[in-house]
């Protein structure tokens, strides 16, 4: 029906993410070598991990979770369990701009 163009340039940047070696996210040592250890050498792995994968591994706890998350967001990636769009970052920063409820309104009722 359609031409075959190849892939995209966004295709092919998520593609060079994915195999992206997890040494060049530059984590703290621990969270480094928990990952290596389990077998976790490249973003492509990383993000076929949920958070409780992730959780199960010996001494890789939540301060390593959301040292990873918050990596992942900065290239626009994130876990397997992760919502679309989410923003681990801005979810961290705004539970104290909106009165201590811990939520963001945005919608009206």
């Amino acid at each position: 029906e359609g031409i075959d163009m190849g892939p995209s340039p966004t295709d092919a940047a998520l593609a060079a993410d994915l195999a992206l070696p997890i040494e060049e996210l530059e984590l703290t040592v621990r969270s480094y070598n928990c990952l290596k250890r389990e077998g976790v050498h490249s973003v492509g792995e990383l993000m076929a991990r949920s958070e409780a994968d992730l959780l199960d591994i010996r001494n890789f706890g939540a301060k390593s979770i959301d040292e990873v998350k918050a990596k992942l967001a900065g290239m626009g990636l994130g876990l397997k369990d992760s919502p679309p769009g989410f923003d681990p970052t801005a979810a961290a920063f705004d539970a104290d701009d909106n009165g201590g409820t811990g939520f963001m309104e945005t919608e009206q009722y």
